[in-house]
Parts: structure tokens; C-alpha cells; sequence
């Protein structure tokens, strides 16, 4: 596979996503496309630290710099390069460089793991790394597929016809790189990855009620000690620690963007103990609740 070590082989890409994203973005810089799982990023400053749970992803970064942390690893990477995420794991991430004059830009895609699983029947396994998440340099091959993709965006008749065959072709090139490994454990049905996958659905969907663990280790299809060792090694949290960011994460949305008080997240999240929700939002979000709110709006 041919890469595309530098910024200057983006820059086509970076051209039409700029100027989509400008046109399409939400207040958060978010820019949403008709084609399942692809959006754009878009940020005129350094951002704050920003938890998440990301879903398996690949971002093409093609403007300014972001830092992304997990429990173990730290990675910065820039232009001509791509963050892919091969699991369901928690983040912290940061835009490190951005500004008016040279906004953030970057093309996000989730994995449809539906095509993961059938492409990877037909692709040959490459590759020895299964790091659930890494720091490339971006495939030609990728961004090539990526830029005809975006360029029918305002064509909506051409899109229904191409637009299913060039997602297809986007999922076939990246699971034919470097991080193709890592991307196929997503599509086949009895990896660890998978049966994890299994767990991470219940805690997803039901993350506000208690969830007993051997309730995750059924539905994995493994023992209760085997799937805490195998949920570890691939989200790199216990699933209490999942379960507990899925809840602050929702509960500072509910806040930001619903305007709900901190009592009213708090339970609607499953905390029982507001004092309790307060100590664990400071820790996760480096600021209690109340004055994370109050910095929001100032910023905003």
C-alpha cells in the first residue's frame, strides 16, 4: 500500500472538506453528511479536553494537531496522518493547534461493521498489530476514495447511486493498510473483540441501571474472570469504569445542551448520591460540575 507521508497529499481533501465543514457546521464544529457514519470536524481554537467513548473510527486529520490519551497511551498526530480506533475505548482528546486564520480540520468514519465482516472474508489478513488504537500515516489509496466521496456530497443524485459502493471501497482499502489487522477483529463474529462488543451494546443502551457483570460475562459468551481480563485488555477499563463514563459523559450532555440542573443529571444518569456523581464528574472532567458549566457558557 502506497502512503501519503505528508500534508500535501490531503490537500485536495482538505480543500472540499473545508469547504463543506464551513458551510455545515454546528456550534460544536460538528458537520454531518448524508453518508452513514461520516462527519466532519471543524475548530477555530485549541479545544478543551474532551472524555469520550469513541466507537470503532478512523479520523483522517487534515488541518492543525490533536492529542488523544487513553489510561496507557498518549498520541499526537497531525496533517497526513490518521487516529484509527479499532475497539470501544475511552478517550480523552485535545485540538492542540487551531485558529482563524488555520482552522482544525479533520474527516471522521465509522466502521460499518456489517461490511467490516463481509470484506474481511473476502481480504487476506495483513498485518501482525492488532492495537486497538494507533497513529498512521494516511493510505493514497484511502484518501483518494475519501475525496470522491466528499465531492458528491451536494450531488445528492449521484451519491444514491455511488455513495454505497465508495463506502464500500473506503472500508476495503483501509482493512488492505497498515491497521487492517486491528479492523478486522471488528468483523469476525468469535474474536474477544467481538464477544466484548457484545457487553459494550448492554452497557451502551443501559448504561443508567445497575448491570451485574455476569449479565455482561452471558452475553459474551465467556466466565466472569475471563471477561473482566478480556474487557480490559481491549476498552482498557474494568466494565465498572465503562458503565461510570458512560454515565458522566451523558450527564454532561444532558447539562450543556438540555440545561438540566446537576440533581436532575445526576439521577437520570443512575446515581443515587449526588455528593457521590459531584466527586466523580471532578475527577474524570478535572472540574466539578457547577463550575464546569459556568466555564462552558463563558466559553460559549
Amino acid at each position: 500500500m502506497i502512503l501519503a507521508h505528508s500534508d500535501e497529499a490531503s490537500e485536495p481533501l482538505l480543500t472540499l472538506c473545508r469547504r463543506y465543514a464551513d458551510t455545515h457546521a454546528d456550534r460544536d464544529g460538528m458537520a454531518a453528511t448524508p453518508v452513514p457514519g461520516l462527519t466532519m470536524v471543524r475548530a477555530l481554537q485549541p479545544g478543551d479536553l474532551q472524555v469520550a467513548i469513541q466507537k470503532p473510527l478512523i479520523a483522517i486529520l487534515l488541518q492543525g494537531r490533536k492529542r488523544v490519551s487513553t489510561l496507557s497511551e498518549s498520541f499526537e498526530y497531525a496533517a497526513g496522518e490518521a487516529m484509527v480506533i479499532a475497539a470501544d475505548v475511552p478517550t480523552a482528546s485535545q485540538i492542540s493547534e487551531a485558529s482563524i486564520a488555520r482552522p482544525y480540520y479533520a474527516l471522521v468514519l465509522e466502521f460499518d461493521l456489517l461490511l467490516v465482516r463481509e470484506l474481511a472474508e473476502i481480504v487476506p489478513g495483513i498485518g501482525a498489530d492488532e492495537s486497538a488504537i494507533r497513529v498512521v500515516p494516511v493510505d493514497a489509496k484511502v484518501l483518494g476514495t475519501a475525496q470522491r466521496t466528499v465531492e458528491l456530497l451536494d450531488r445528492p443524485e449521484a451519491l444514491t447511486a455511488l455513495g454505497a459502493g465508495l463506502l464500500r471501497e473506503l472500508h476495503f482499502w483501509l482493512l488492505c493498510g497498515p491497521h487492517g489487522a486491528a479492523i478486522r477483529r471488528l468483523g469476525i463474529a468469535d474474536t474477544h473483540a467481538a464477544r466484548i462488543g457484545r457487553a459494550v451494546d448492554i452497557l451502551r443502551e443501559h448504561f443508567a441501571r445497575t448491570i451485574r457483570v455476569q449479565e455482561l460475562a452471558d452475553a459474551a459468551g465467556m466466565s466472569e474472570p475471563s471477561f473482566h481480563q478480556h474487557f480490559r485488555a481491549i476498552t482498557t477499563v474494568t466494565p465498572l469504569q465503562f458503565q461510570k463514563q458512560l454515565r458522566l459523559i451523558e450527564a454532561r450532555r444532558r447539562m450543556l445542551a438540555d440545561g438540566a440542573g446537576i440533581t436532575q443529571a445526576a439521577h437520570a444518569v443512575g446515581y443515587a448520591s449526588v455528593p457521590q456523581f459531584t466527586r466523580d464528574y471532578g475527577r474524570m472532567f478535572s472540574l466539578p460540575p457547577g463550575r464546569d458549566m459556568r466555564r462552558a457558557k463563558e466559553s460559549a
